[in-house]
């Protein structure tokens, strides 16, 4: 099977697959560098783009409702990502969720592969990769 290349729309646009880039992504990441880089790059792609530094931070956010997919760091300070996605499951607040990580393992692989709603990317992740995650994960 061929692969192909995600359709980038600009914002308010809907791509053939009806897809809106505009799509509410929220980015947990205690990472403040890589925030900023995932904020200007998804923000780029034409979605919308709100940052948090923690799961706890995220967990405390009024825009819970509003978030068409997360793109969740595993391996956060204090909460991690799957103890943040336990917690919105727990709220009732199932958004799709993409799951980053910089420590890959056979365990962490397998817990994000148990996941539904999730998908699972390696950094250094290319940016065409992260778009088209996000894009599969909003298309759910």
């Amino acid at each position: 099977m061929e692969a192909t290349e995600p359709t980038i729309t600009r914002p308010g646009e809907s791509s053939a697959s009806g897809i809106t880039s505009r799509a509410f992504i929220g980015v947990v990441d205690d990472d403040a560098s890589i925030l900023r880089a995932l904020q200007r790059l998804l923000g780029a792609a034409g979605f919308t783009v709100q940052t948090f530094g923690s799961g706890e931070e995220l967990l405390a956010s009024k825009q819970l409702d509003r978030f068409q997919c997360l793109v969740l760091d595993v391996h956060l300070t204090g909460l991690s990502g799957f103890d943040v996605q336990e917690r919105l499951n727990e709220t009732r607040h199932f958004i799709p969720i993409v799951f980053i990580t910089a420590h890959d393992d056979a365990t962490t692989r397998e817990r994000a592969r148990r996941t539904a709603t999730s998908q699972y990317l390696r950094k250094p992740f290319d940016e065409q990769s992260l778009i088209a995650a996000i894009q599969t994960a909003v298309a759910g």
